[in-house]
């Protein structure tokens, strides 16, 4: 049986992204020859894909693709954040999310069956957690195309944990990547109030009117003190109400409109929102793997 080196398991790892033991048992296995391990993890990969099914799947990387008039946004994910700053990981959210701006799908599934240079992009997703060992998915994504008059706005934080896009009518790019980036830090629910649904008005002045009672306020000044406050809360959801990050002494909509546009939508994707985590211990994790 061949000696295996601490740099044949370091560089194994470096090519497919596989765990330390694993690296090292397909290496013994393999007597030392790197294509051979390559080719038992793949194997390997393709034994346990279906197990991963099951597991919870809330780390990752969002994205967003622009070609010329469509553009995409979407969210990949993975089980850890080791694999989600894995070049091949990396590289596969940004094909996923190229090939999503190029055809607009409607649907995950369509979005799967599209076509690219190894097969399709559930191929590509295959492919990448036998080479991982973990569970990815494409969790959501859309697709839209602008006219000619309107501008893409995109912005990844932290390197893709929150990603943005916004279109305006009108305006520039410059003023689009603005907004896209306010869009990131702010949170908007809406574009505007026009866009608020009855139900959330009609319930947060039903939670205000009984505040203002508890208050003890009179009853001919809380209907006043009500809609003064709906009006606070309108404007702290509405993106076009907001106060703009980079010159909070004018709203969104009157820098948008000081550069010749308007605000048409925006969606932002934070990787992992309304997934619920597992909480795992980490050394019990590496003790398990030590001890196969």
């Amino acid at each position: 049986m061949a000696s295996i080196s601490a740099s044949q398991v370091k560089e194994l790892r470096d090519k497919i992204g596989v765990g330390m033991m694993d690296a090292k048992k397909a290496l013994v296995a393999s007597d030392g020859d790197m294509d051979k391990a390559i080719d038992l993890l793949r194997e390997k990969g393709i034994a346990k894909a279906e197990k991963k099914s099951s597991r919870i799947a809330a780390e990752g990387l969002a994205d967003v693709e622009i070609h010329d008039d469509q553009a995409a946004i979407a969210e990949v994910n993975s089980e850890t954040d080791f694999v989600a700053s894995n070049d091949q990981f990396i590289d596969l959210v940004k094909g996923i999310t190229a090939q999503l701006a190029l055809n607009t799908p409607k649907t995950v599934e369509d979005a799967l069956a599209l076509k690219t240079t190894k097969g399709t992009i559930n191929d590509d997703i295959v492919e990448t957690t036998q080479v991982t060992g973990e569970k990815i998915t494409l969790r959501r994504f859309d697709a839209i195309k602008k006219t000619a008059d309107q501008h893409f706005g995109a912005y990844l934080h932290m390197g893709g944990k929150i990603a943005t896009l916004v279109v305006l009518d009108g305006a520039d790019d410059d003023t689009a990547k603005d907004i896209a980036m306010h869009v990131a830090a702010i949170n908007p629910k809406y574009v505007n109030r026009d866009q608020v649904p009855s139900e959330v008005l009609d319930h947060e002045r039903e939670v205000l009117t009984k505040e203002a009672e508890e208050e003890g306020k009179p009853a001919k000044i809380i209907a006043k003190m009500v809609e003064g406050r709906l009006n606070k809360f309108l404007a702290e959801i509405s993106l076009d109400d907001q106060d703009f990050v980079k010159d909070p002494d004018q709203t969104v909509a009157k820098y948008v409109a000081s550069k010749g546009g308007k605000v048409k939508s925006f969606i932002r994707y934070e990787v992992g929102e309304g997934i619920e985590k597992k909480n795992v211990d980490f050394a019990e994790e590496v003790k398990k793997e030590m001890g196969d």
